[in-house]
């Protein structure tokens, strides 16, 4: 008990505002639940152009001056390339049984199609038989956004033909490792690489071209899983494994209880989590809301037809149905308010005709957009239940952001107890079918356009040493407790827990 009242005064110095604590939930996880740590092969691996390697979008795009954070880069990054078998320690020093991580697209195709990279190939295969080796399962993730530069310079995410290409990388990554990996997730975060790739250009390939390109990427992002899913099932049905997609969304508040505030938030969410959900498990067809509204807008602004694309029948129906679980990436919720936009505004922002906001009694974070609010991550997932059925749900990214990579994380900590009791409570109280949890970060990492600045992870990584050495934050030993008693149980020796 002295040690949570520790916790929370030194959350007073470390926090603006405050959140409203629900009493914990006792009780444990499925006896299946799987627990893991994640990564992505752009943020961790270095080794940018080491042997046989192609340049992606994100080798290109920190290697133009202003784009990212003091102009750092990933180029060693945690140096993952060399170092995997430490990073395979840390999992299995806290005792978790599952390792979420990328394959780089570009260190597999250098071109993107066409030659394979054979070294590139012995780096994946030696760290899953490394997984394994020590009692890990991988789930792999086909792309975390680092499309090959070769590919972009064909026009990428906005020429129809990429998935094609994408199509025959998964076929790749299916031959090669699949005999080992039995959980594949096709796309990280497809709304990411649409709005911030394509649409405001905070993020690689830099595009800004507002209201139009995130619309196509989008699209050929679905039509791309889908295809590698059908290919998984078409031509690798017998290793017997799990193709889904992971999507990420915010729990949307209404700013106030008036009718407007409500749709908007709920047009909010369509637009956001329905934009690429829905064409997969409601029928091949966007959100009907996207449809009218970047309809009208459109005609309004003298298009000749809507921004939004249409599917041909023959895409419509490759992308129903075409997951086994779906994955979330949850850290966060907005306040949205209903906002009339000017027809002369042509943005995906615009379309929503929804404005965003932040509590401020809010915990903040080294991240602008991320506020601490535990309740919402329950609220989301009864949501996607209620809204899409009994699917399979795998939280594949949760965690929060600090600047300094400090050991004594605390604040981290508190995330990590209230986040994942929610969870709980969405399990046991609601019948939300969860089936695992990936922390994120596995250890401090390249952070995007942020470079080194924010650092998530729950191992702190030295990049002042050339050797980047990793430690384990207090953030790691209480994820391991929880993992070690798969849950919260009462009257038990455990720092932090009760209350």
């Amino acid at each position: 008990m002295r040690l949570l009242v520790w916790l929370l005064l030194t959350l007073g110095a470390l926090t603006q505002g405050q959140s409203v604590e629900e009493p914990l939930l006792f009780h444990s996880f499925p006896a299946d639940f799987k627990w893991g740590a994640a990564t992505s092969a752009y943020q961790i691996e270095g080794g940018w152009d080491a042997d046989g390697k192609g340049p992606s979008i994100w080798d290109t795009y920190v290697h133009q001056s202003g784009n990212v954070f003091e102009d750092q880069t990933g180029d060693v990054a945690c140096d993952s390339y060399h170092k995997y078998k430490d990073d395979v320690q840390l999992i299995k020093a806290m005792g978790m049984g599952n390792y979420r991580f990328s394959i780089s697209w570009a260190r597999i195709l250098p071109e993107g199609i066409g030659e394979i990279n054979q070294a590139g190939v012995d780096y994946y295969n030696n760290l899953i038989d490394e997984l394994l080796a020590n009692g890990i399962q991988p789930a792999v993730t086909l792309y975390h956004w680092d499309l090959p530069q070769a590919l972009e310079d064909l026009g990428g995410w906005q020429n129809e033909d990429v998935a094609l290409w994408f199509e025959e990388y998964a076929r790749v990554c299916f031959q090669e490792f699949g005999d080992r990996v039995k959980f594949w997730i096709t796309l990280n975060e497809p709304h990411v690489t649409a709005t911030n790739g394509y649409e405001y250009g905070g993020n690689a390939p830099g595009i800004v071209d507002p209201g139009k390109a995130c619309y196509v990427v989008g699209h050929n992002q679905l039509r791309a899983h889908a295809r590698a899913y059908r290919v998984y099932y078409d031509e690798f049905g017998q290793q017997n494994g799990q193709v889904g997609i992971t999507l990420n969304i915010h729990n949307a508040e209404s700013k106030t209880e008036s009718q407007a505030d409500i749709e908007a938030a709920q047009r909010w969410t369509d637009f956001f989590l329905g934009w690429f959900i829905d064409p997969i498990l409601k029928g091949g067809k966007y959100p009907q809301v996207m449809v009218d509204r970047i309809g009208a807008r459109s005609a309004a602004q003298g298009f000749a037809s809507s921004r939004l694309p249409e599917f041909t029948e023959e895409d419509s129906a490759l992308i129903q149905e075409s997951t086994d679980f779906l994955g979330i990436n949850y850290y966060t919720s907005e306040i949205i308010n209903d906002q009339d936009f000017d027809n002369s505004i042509v943005s995906y922002v615009a379309d929503t005709g929804a404005g965003t906001s932040k509590n401020p009694n809010w915990y903040t974070t080294a991240s602008v957009w991320l506020r601490v609010v535990p309740s919402g991550i329950r609220k989301m997932m009864s949501r996607i239940r209620d809204n899409y059925g009994d699917i399979p749900i795998y939280i594949t990214e949760n965690g929060m952001s600090d600047n300094l990579g400090n050991l004594d994380d605390l604040q981290r900590v508190y995330y990590y107890k209230h986040y994942i009791n929610q969870i709980l409570k969405a399990i046991v109280l609601d019948g939300v079918n969860v089936r695992g949890y990936f922390a994120w970060s596995l250890m401090d990492n390249f952070e995007w356009g942020s470079g080194y600045s924010q650092r998530f992870g729950i191992h702190s990584v030295d990049f002042n040493d050339p050797t980047r050495p990793r430690s384990p934050k207090a953030s790691s030993k209480y994820l391991a407790q929880i993992v070690k008693m798969n849950g919260f149980l009462e009257n038990e020796d455990q720092p932090c827990m009760n209350g």
